[in-house]
């Protein structure tokens, strides 16, 4: 199959380097402020299992489309190839160099996307661009990246591009999510009918490789549960008055290799999606930038009211419950719904004798071998798992194209994605988790039924951020 090449175009500096690196996926595009840095043109392969299957050509801007117009249309006679005509007399002027590098993947058969800043108005020069490539008879995209937070003139762009190109969109390259640059590719299918069926091929090829992607990712967060919710660190004491400095070492202990095997993990589940070469930085607001144990993430991350009652009645876990563990000498909370002293005994030791059995978090601690882990409350699932879904929509709707975050322009997460993607989960889907912690939390490790439910909860969760614009 003849793999399927788009040159992008457009003006210096309206962003074509920041839209190829997104739909490329590819941080290693270099994307300046400083309009005419690129001037040769550079083509990005799109890799999958081992094949190329699609390429991204980045090319030097514009500069001179008045007179490439000109002599175009000199050269547009019956019969004639305006464009292979127009390189082959530019490649002797030296101030045409640009413009004859630009068109030369079209020469060779690549498709147009052209690249404008949709947040100024047209000017005569786009037309002049436009009319160009329409001569070039090329299949041909124009896409909007509003550079700046306006949409005054979009209806004065679309109207341009009506006239001159197969398909128009819009597309945020900075802001692109995963959903956004499938549609992309879907609609390149029908900007020429003999590309359709390759590219539906290469559409395909995506959606399969983000389904394996995704698969890994709950590969990641699942072995992540297990090893957190299963750890259990113990340490002998000589006699009660060691067991208080004990109990404190192994909890800092425990916090430390808890929060080093999630950022372990975290830092897998972005390295699936390609962010490789520039560091990713999560939005200022986010309840991420919290510790593990901090009591905002317990707060926003863990089970709604609801959940804890639909979960108490399961049985078999401990359920969380409001109770500030500086009681017992340590600096650590557990944060989430019942609230009363009496209510948070209740919960955490189910009516057991407090002393030489005192739990924080549900993780038991006592004993003449002072012991933290495993995890009893269910409630530490919730905030492992929600934080993990958090970072994957993060990660996953970071555009490649972006290389720092506009934090006065970037719009604030939704109150209900930072309080967590389980909040609004059924009774079932709670019984789901409810078993998956009962078994990991067995001798006999997870339950390869329980467990294989589990993750097909979180595949389809993860196939339902993804899809999100």
């Amino acid at each position: 199959m003849t793999i399927p090449e788009f040159a992008i175009l457009g003006h210096p500096n309206e962003g074509k380097s920041s839209v190829l690196s997104t739909l490329a996926e590819d941080d290693s595009v270099r994307v300046s402020p400083f309009p005419g840095e690129t001037t040769e043109c550079r083509s990005f392969p799109v890799i999958i299992d081992g094949r190329e299957v699609l390429r991204f050509t980045d090319t030097p801007g514009f500069q001179n489309p008045a007179r490439v117009l000109s002599e175009m249309k000199r050269r547009s006679g019956a019969g004639e190839n305006p464009l292979a005509e127009f390189r082959r007399f530019a490649a002797t002027v030296p101030e045409l160099h640009d413009d004859y590098e630009l068109l030369g993947p079209l020469e060779r058969g690549a498709g147009i996307i052209y690249v404008v800043d949709g947040s100024r108005p047209v000017r005569g020069v786009d037309r002049a661009e436009m009319e160009i490539l329409r001569l070039t008879g090329k299949p041909r995209m124009a896409i909007i990246n509003c550079k700046e937070n306006t949409e005054e003139f979009l209806e004065e762009w679309k109207m341009e591009f009506r006239k001159n190109f197969n398909s128009n969109r819009v597309f945020n390259a900075h802001r692109a999510t995963y959903a956004e640059r499938i549609l992309l590719l879907e609609a390149l299918k029908s900007i020429d009918q003999d590309w359709q069926k390759p590219l539906s091929q290469v559409v395909a090829a995506f959606r399969k490789d983000w389904a394996a992607r995704n698969a890994a990712t709950v590969d990641i967060i699942a072995g992540l549960l297990t090893d957190c919710l299963s750890l259990q660190l113990s340490e002998n004491i000589a006699s009660e008055r060691d067991a208080e400095k004990c109990r404190e070492k192994l909890l800092a202990t425990y916090s430390e290799t808890l929060a080093r095997k999630e950022k372990i993990a975290h830092e897998r589940i972005r390295g699936l999606f390609k962010h490789n070469i520039f560091h990713y930085e999560l939005p200022p607001h986010s309840v991420l930038h919290a510790e593990l144990f901090d009591e905002r993430t317990w707060q926003l991350l863990g089970m709604t009211k609801k959940q804890v009652m639909i979960a108490g009645g399961l049985g078999g876990a401990a359920i969380g419950a409001g109770l500030e563990m500086a009681t017992f000498g340590h600096g650590l909370g557990l944060f989430t719904a019942v609230g009363t002293l009496a209510g948070a005994l209740g919960a955490l030791f189910g009516g057991e004798s407090f002393s030489g059995k005192a739990h924080v978090m549900g993780i038991p601690l006592g004993g003449e071998r002072v012991q933290v882990g495993p995890a009893k409350s269910i409630d530490m699932l919730f905030v492992l798992l929600n934080r993990s879904l958090l970072y994957y929509r993060h990660t996953i709707n970071w555009a490649h194209g972006r290389r720092d975050y506009n934090k006065a322009g970037q719009a604030m997460l939704t109150a209900e994605a930072e309080q967590g993607f389980t909040g609004r989960w059924s009774a079932g889907n709670i019984k789901i988790c409810h078993d998956f912690f009962k078994t990991v939390g067995s001798r006999s490790g997870a339950d390869d039924k329980e467990a294989a439910r589990f993750r097909e909860l979180l595949t389809g969760t993860l196939q339902e951020i993804s899809e999100s614009e």
